[in-house]
């Protein structure tokens, strides 16, 4: 049975910066997850910003082990971890200069080391290592082939280190970062790097929708312009194109709502606006929509994911401590769980 779980980097993503909305510290976050109950049903588990204010990616085994028990105590697991690869982190951009690819590839390691040690500890039964390319669009606009070159060079030597750490790494694809705003570059750049059991692809609803629509890349647009959004089966042909192309590279999943439109706070660029479960201007039907991502042509349940996600990206921290988004995000993930995994009917 798919486990359902929250994540924790919408209370920093956007956050704590000036002219921002304060950080929402980690112990917050995971008690109000704990603290969420729709018919008997709670959360399983938490997804993880490796990145201060929440986890220092510098982490020691004993801090390690202090994190492992106070998610243990809320009843929940761990899953996929996001590293923090990005120049203001301590990274740098994966089609850059041999420095700068060299701190993307030191926080890959240190993100699948803390990955490992967490797996050790048994809070850990299954998730991936998130990461992107950490490049503008306009900076990779420069030299589309050549960029998409350095970055698959850069994911490819990423993937080798995940190996060693007996990790997986999943690559988001968001309409921000250089090489992945585009589905077909996306598909591009997985089948570049060519080791789908090791680099495989991480689909956020909110994100590719945009894909659709081909914001940051009008050329590979799927939807029609001016399309009519009440137009449902042009909505449903449009999704099938995008995820028969990409649902075989799927290994970590973002359960979202989107208003057809991109949002930014702080130093996160525009992207996928995600909205509340129940936002009157959300696009898509969320059960409907996530059962082309996780189940094949026929309808059946893949069972390449064995947890999935919710993401409520720079939610403003009104939506963020009201008990009732919570509430409303699990019940929406239980019907997506019901229309996608066999074993929960």
């Amino acid at each position: 049975m798919l486990k359902l779980h929250n994540a924790m980097w919408p209370g920093v993503v956007g956050k704590g910066q000036p002219g921002t909305e304060p950080f929402i510290d980690l112990d917050t976050m995971l008690k109000m997850t704990a603290d969420t109950v729709v018919d008997g049903q709670r959360f399983d588990g938490v997804d993880l910003f490796l990145s201060d204010p929440h986890i220092s990616i510098d982490s020691t085994d004993e801090d390690l082990e202090r994190l492992a028990d106070k998610v243990r105590a809320y009843g929940l697991a761990i899953g996929s971890c996001v590293a923090p690869i990005w120049g203001g982190c301590g990274g740098g951009s994966a089609m850059g200069d041999e420095i700068e690819r060299g701190r993307f590839l030191q926080m890959v390691q240190k993100a699948c080391r803390l990955g490992m040690k967490l797996r050790e500890m048994g809070v850990r039964p299954y998730g991936c290592i998130r990461v992107d390319s950490s490049c503008s669009v306009e900076e990779w606009s420069s030299d589309p082939v050549g960029n998409t070159a350095k970055i698959i060079g850069t994911f490819t030597e990423a993937a080798k280190i995940a190996s060693d750490y007996g990790e997986r790494l999943a690559a988001e694809g968001e309409i921000c970062w250089g090489g992945m705003h585009s589905w077909k570059w996306m598909l591009r750049v997985l089948e570049g790097v060519g080791q789908p059991e090791v680099f495989g692809f991480q689909a956020d609803m909110s994100h590719t929708l945009l894909y659709l629509m081909g914001y940051n890349a009008p050329e590979d647009r799927i939807l029609p312009e001016n399309y009519d959004w009440k137009d449902r089966d042009v909505l449903d042909e449009a999704y099938i194109k995008l995820t028969s192309q990409l649902r075989p590279w799927v290994v970590d999943f973002h359960v979202a709502q989107n208003d057809g439109s991109v949002f930014g706070s702080g130093s996160h660029d525009k992207t996928g606006r995600h909205c509340l479960v129940n936002d009157p201007n959300g696009k898509l039907d969320i059960p409907h929509f996530a059962k082309y991502w996780l189940c094949d042509e026929t309808g059946k349940f893949t069972g390449a994911l064995k947890h999935i996600c919710w993401d409520g990206c720079m939610f403003p921290n009104s939506c963020m401590t009201n008990p009732t988004t919570w509430e409303n995000i699990l019940a929406a993930m239980m019907q997506v769980r019901m229309e996608c995994d066999d074993t929960a009917r």
